[in-house]
């Protein structure tokens, strides 16, 4: 079929249209003065972003030119003697106000540097519309072995993106870990990458407080440099670790931190050592009663401390929801070392229906009525400890399989830094603590009491009463 032509007007109908475009001739002059603008503008940017680093220059170059090499060597001189100066006077200022801040300017350029491929080969930068749009790094703080870096994230991502491509982000930025947790706004994750080990010394026995302040107890110190502070009031504690791996140093540590309470009569601590006393015997003198032979009697003292919540928790209905310590009703701290031994791998099946049946009632209430457990524990699993999730205070110390993390601390525990079975032999008293309601694990080393040392502590603030059910006339 031949094709047909049509034409209409001037126009032929299905030719194509030429348009010109119009050329507009601009001046030279215009153009130079729109790039030497352009320029300027850019310029002034860079100076005001900057300027911590454009500020000084001017600044020197100023001292120079006015005063030749002496003005900056002056003002150079000055600044260090005075920095000394401030820095022998009063650290901890220092630290704050001048070298953490000026650290933090230059880890920031050394993240910046790296951020573009980090978050690229981490998984992190997402494609939309054709575009890479990448998590914008938006602030560094410094302390001390730690940088925390603030990221706005990108819409649609959650703090446990990062949290699962922590290790890789380590390796990236050449720290030793990265532990991510959610920041003040919800688009902001906070990351605390770890530049070296405060917790590669043995941490000595910690001084002991006047009154123990039971929202604060000191038992270690954490990954940061800084002091550990274990809360006691409102929870339960639950130490699970391998052979080895440090769960004394939680025990005596806890026990040190009460040891004044203990001699006021504000605390009693009542142990339990299933073992026949090789771990908690050396300070016996510290509990206020004691059982390491018999399972009867244990069985007896741990329904005797449930007794004491129930009435306890009468006396206080309508009155308060928490207890107060005192003399006349102290805390009641029930330390319990190798609890698998009363619960699991007891033979007699009466005593070990007893024995659950009455930490049921300890855990689920003697909380908030003054009557604590601090239950240490090698095997992890279910069948052994059933109630494992009525200690809403965890502490993973070595574990043995990476599967043991989550199990022991909670779903994701591990994703988000819990790294428990990589804790090296080397390294006992490191572990890992969770509270209930607190996303971030915490990094620990609690602190080494030697036998001897405990045994002083014990004769200094010891009142043992009962020991396997047989009443003491004096203290020990």
């Amino acid at each position: 079929m031949p094709l047909v032509t049509v034409i209409r007007g001037d126009r032929i109908e299905g030719a194509p249209i030429n348009v010109r475009t119009p050329f507009v001739r601009i001046p030279m002059w215009l153009a130079l003065s729109w790039w030497t603008a352009k320029a300027l503008g850019r310029l002034v940017l860079v100076l005001i972003r900057f300027w911590y680093v454009t500020a000084p220059a001017v600044f020197f170059g100023w001292l120079y030119l006015r005063f030749g090499w002496a003005g900056p060597a002056v003002v150079v001189g000055a600044v260090a003697a005075g920095s000394t100066g401030w820095a022998f006077g009063h650290r901890p200022s220092w630290l704050r106000f001048g070298w953490w801040p000026v650290l933090s300017r230059y880890r920031r350029m050394v993240y910046r540097r790296n951020w573009h491929a980090a978050m690229v080969t981490a998984k992190l930068a997402v494609s939309f519309d054709a575009h890479t749009v990448l998590p914008v790094l938006r602030r560094v703080r410094c302390a001390s072995g730690v940088d925390v870096v603030t990221v706005r994230m990108v819409t649609g991502q959650i703090p446990d993106d990062f949290a699962k491509v922590a290790e890789r982000l380590a390796h990236t930025f050449g720290v030793r870990q990265v532990k991510a947790s959610p920041g003040p706004r919800p688009d902001v994750v906070l990351l605390h990458l770890f530049r070296g080990d405060p917790l590669a010394k043995v941490v000595r026995p910690l001084p002991v407080p006047a009154v123990p302040e039971f929202t604060a107890l000191p038992v270690g110190r954490q990954e940061d440099g800084d002091g550990y502070p274990l809360r006691l009031f409102g929870t339960q504690v639950l130490v699970v670790g391998a052979t080895g791996s440090g769960k004394g140093s939680v025990i005596w540590s806890v026990v040190r931190s009460l040891a004044a309470g203990v001699t006021s009569g504000l605390v009693q601590i009542w142990g339990l050592d299933p073992k026949g006393g090789m771990e908690l015997g050396i300070g016996a003198p510290m509990f206020t009663r004691f059982a390491c032979k018999d399972y009867a009697a244990m069985c007896e003292l741990i329904e005797e401390a449930a007794s004491t919540a129930r009435n306890r928790a009468a006396n206080l209905r309508g009155r308060t929801r928490q207890h107060t310590p005192t003399p006349d009703e102290p805390l009641i701290v029930l330390v319990i070392d190798e609890l698998a031994n009363l619960t699991a791998y007891l033979t007699d099946r009466q005593l070990k229906d007893r024995i659950k049946a009455a930490l049921s009632i300890l855990l689920s209430q003697g909380r908030a009525v003054g009557v604590h457990v601090v239950a240490a524990i090698q095997d992890p699993r279910k069948e052994v400890l059933p109630f494992r999730d009525l200690f809403p205070t965890r502490i993973g110390l070595r574990l043995a399989e990476a599967a043991q993390v989550d199990l022991v601390l909670g779903d994701g525990m591990r994703d988000r830094g819990a790294l428990c079975d990589r804790i090296p032999q080397s390294l006992p008293g490191v572990g890992f603590v969770v509270i209930d309601g607190d996303p971030t694990p915490m990094r620990v080393r609690f602190s080494y009491l030697t036998d001897d040392e405990i045994r002083d502590m014990a004769h200094t603030y010891g009142r043992l009463r009962v020991i396997d059910g047989e009443v003491l006339d004096g203290a020990a």
